[in-house]
């Protein structure tokens, strides 16, 4: 199964400044502030939502093309996604552009200020899909994860027109998007990925219920956090995957996109929708346990150990016909 991930791919810059912010701001001069933290540490972490998900696919064994924009300083980045089987042959390289930069400092009460550099993001609307398809023999699915705008609308009427299922994923612009373009997103999909909060966002912007959603896309998937996630289908009883227990809580960051890493495994490896949910839970608990979305490792048989502890023998065994994690 070819599935091509569109969307973000980035690098976080995360410091840590070992006081308050609050302690440095004066009330009466909130209009002219002017300040510089000497920070303790700086981490810098590969990111972005497709990358995420891509980087996972290919630690479960998968080849999934990778479609984005980024800079010319994207080299060693692609590197450390091509050793992990991410296809990155239609990646565009900006002319002018850096690849997309989040610049975070953290201060001792978890307090944050934050920039983002969209940079070459911008020009990932200038992307075609059907190069892509062209390139590798078709496309048998599209997931559009957040990305710049115009390239997240581009990309899903490309699918529709060229007939390719697609899954949508608005996630993390659907407070930025307007109401018509996340309709355009949403309506058949082939899958529907948000979490629990971000359900109730999309039906608010679109102006549909539950019920109208689930007939507008083909599997609406919701994740729940340490509830697991939940799976509908119109007419169909809901089907609910319990977590995969982990074993400790280090940073919550990319645990969504390893959730659908599993999740698009589980379909390319044909197996049943509870299964698909599954595999994406305890993908996701690699990445809680872990601070950066790529910086866990897939062990083929610890990975199937854990399945087995989690979910019983019998599905272990059904993952285990076809997993080749990437690290032994």
């Amino acid at each position: 199964m070819r599935i091509a991930v569109t969307g973000s791919i980035a690098t976080d810059q995360l410091m840590t400044f070992p006081g308050s912010f609050g302690d440095q701001l004066i009330a009466e001069q909130l209009d002219r502030v002017s300040l510089s933290f000497l920070v303790d540490d700086l981490q810098i972490r590969r990111g972005g939502c497709a990358a995420n998900i891509s980087f996972g696919m290919g630690c479960l064994g998968l080849a999934p093309i990778l479609v984005g924009a980024v800079g010319g300083d994207f080299a060693d980045y692609r590197s450390w996604l091509e050793r992990h089987g991410v296809d990155c042959g239609s990646v565009h390289v900006s002319e002018h552009h850096h690849t997309a930069r989040f610049l975070c400092t953290t201060d001792e009460h978890h307090n944050q200020i934050a920039s983002f550099y969209t940079g070459a993001m911008a020009e990932a609307r200038l992307i075609e899909l059907q190069p892509v398809a062209d390139r590798v023999g078709g496309l048998d699915l599209v997931l559009v994860s957040p990305n710049d705008p115009d390239a997240m609308l581009r990309h899903t009427d490309e699918c529709r027109q060229r007939g390719i299922p697609f899954a949508a994923d608005p996630s993390q612009q659907l407070a930025r998007m307007a109401d018509e373009q996340i309709r355009e997103l949403v309506d058949g999909a082939a899958y529907l990925f948000s979490n629990d909060y971000e359900k109730g966002l999309i039906e608010q912007k679109t102006g549909w219920s539950d019920e109208e959603v689930l007939g507008r896309v083909g599997v609406r998937v919701t994740t729940l956090g340490p509830k697991g996630a939940v799976i509908d289908r119109a007419g169909e009883p809901p089907i609910h995957v319990a977590p995969a227990p982990e074993l400790g809580k280090a940073d919550p960051t990319g645990v969504g996109d390893a959730f659908r890493a599993g999740f698009l495994a589980g379909l390319a490896w044909g197996l049943s929708l509870e299964r698909c949910g599954q595999i994406g839970n305890l993908t996701a608990t690699h990445v809680l346990e872990r601070v950066g979305g790529q910086e866990y490792e897939l062990g083929q048989k610890v990975f199937l150990e854990r399945f087995a502890a989690a979910y019983g023998a019998s599905a272990a065994a059904e993952v285990g016909a076809h997993i080749r994690c990437h690290h032994p």
